[in-house]
């Protein structure tokens, strides 16, 4: 039977795993990567502090995703009490990003990349009447398919998760898997690097919920463990990762510094077949040993008592997760006549991206239309959330 109560370090990694986001979209608009917006500074300088997060950024929130299903789970009871609160928590807000949210990127990327596509007289009014008729825009072989989902790609797969997935993991034995300590710094990497080398090579990563095998297994398998975490696994996992935390920081570190020499050294080059699939071995391990610090310094660092802050900033992260890239996006495109030294500019991106979609949460989590949209729970409900699940 999986815990219902809440934890505070399962807060404080949420907290933590969705600010990430903020940093690592604003770092997108400036590396060579394609993003739907680029900076005429973009580089290639920022890509390795980049890399120190992309193997295991979006893994951590399905990790801790899976651990608050299986509370969400075990406090409604019933199959259809749970399925009915996570369509309504997921896809209202899915919906609405789709038609709302996400289309000024959309029109911001045809506005930068390829502005002869734009229907009508190129304003934002005609490009969104004709957002909503659907469509595809392309530049040669590059198409864009509206309407579109962008960064939101995250909850239809957590819908997917949560719904097919619940029914086989609330049937996991409920007797504590005892492994040795040294164990649980490898072997829960073990489906990581079998993923990685049979499937990565043949499914590269898509965000297509239909066409997406690699990131599908992936995923699902870290939602799979963090629900175990609060059943099969609550024991030794959480003990060995608050134990281990310096080592698997140390060992993620070091795996972040071989990959980022790998890349460097083979940027132009093909890399020998042997050492590809080594690095792509490291690059799971890296993946687990940085879930195991963050859940090992969690722990450590979380409030032994109920902390209203944190609380909050719980409560926000939805909302800022579903507000976030398009803010960057629209301040990006303010900024940007200000012709500011891109380091300014990006700090500037990041205080006023979370000021921004803090302040809207504020506002929105009283306005009871737009709250159910964004995700948001009722103020009310969340105060009785909380005196139900108590803090353990």
């Amino acid at each position: 039977m999986q815990s219902t109560h809440r934890l505070p370090h399962l807060d404080l990694l949420r907290v933590a795993a969705f600010a990430l986001l903020i940093p690592y979209h604003v770092g997108m608009y400036y590396v060579s990567w394609d993003w739907h917006v680029k900076s005429p500074a973009a580089s290639s300088a920022l890509e390795p502090f980049m890399l120190l997060s992309s193997p295991w950024r979006l893994g951590l929130l399905f990790f801790v995703a899976g651990a608050a299903c299986a509370t969400l789970y075990a406090k409604r009871g019933r199959w259809a009490g749970y399925a009915r609160e996570r369509s309504t928590r997921l896809l209202l807000p899915l919906l609405f990003g789709m038609a709302v949210i996400v289309t000024p990127q959309a029109y911001c990327e045809l506005l930068t990349q390829a502005p002869d596509l734009l229907p009508g007289d190129g304003g934002y009014l005609d490009f969104w009447a004709a957002y909503l008729q659907g469509g595809r825009y392309c530049r040669g072989n590059d198409c864009m398919s509206v309407p579109t989902w962008n960064h939101l790609w995250f909850l239809p797969y957590l819908w997917v998760y949560a719904l097919l997935l619940a029914p086989l993991l609330v049937r996991l034995p409920q007797r504590q898997l005892a492994w040795p300590d040294w164990a649980w710094l490898l072997l829960p990497a073990l489906p990581l690097i079998a993923f990685r080398l049979g499937l990565f090579p043949h499914f590269p990563s898509t965000h297509d919920l239909l066409d997406d095998a690699y990131n599908h297994a992936l995923y699902g398998y870290l939602f799979a463990l963090g629900w175990a975490s609060r059943g099969p696994l609550a024991e030794g996992l959480w003990a060995a990762t608050r134990r281990w935390r310096w080592l698997s920081l140390a060992l993620a570190l070091l795996a972040w510094g071989v990959l980022v020499g790998y890349f460097n050294a083979y940027r132009v080059e093909t890399p020998p077949e042997a050492l590809r699939q080594l690095m792509r071995t490291l690059w799971a391990l890296l993946s687990w040993w940085a879930i195991s610090t963050a859940c090992g310094w969690a722990q450590q660092l979380a409030p032994r008592g109920e902390a209203p802050a944190l609380r909050w900033l719980s409560g926000a992260v939805f909302c800022l997760y579903i507000l976030h890239q398009t803010v960057i996006v629209l301040l990006t495109r303010l900024l940007l006549p200000l012709s500011l030294p891109w380091g300014v500019e990006a700090l500037l991106l990041i205080l006023l991206t979370a000021a921004i979609c803090l302040g809207a949460y504020a506002l929105l989590r009283h306005v009871p239309g737009l709250r159910a949209l964004l995700g948001i729970s009722s103020p009310t409900r969340a105060s009785q959330e909380r005196r139900d699940a108590g803090w353990h």
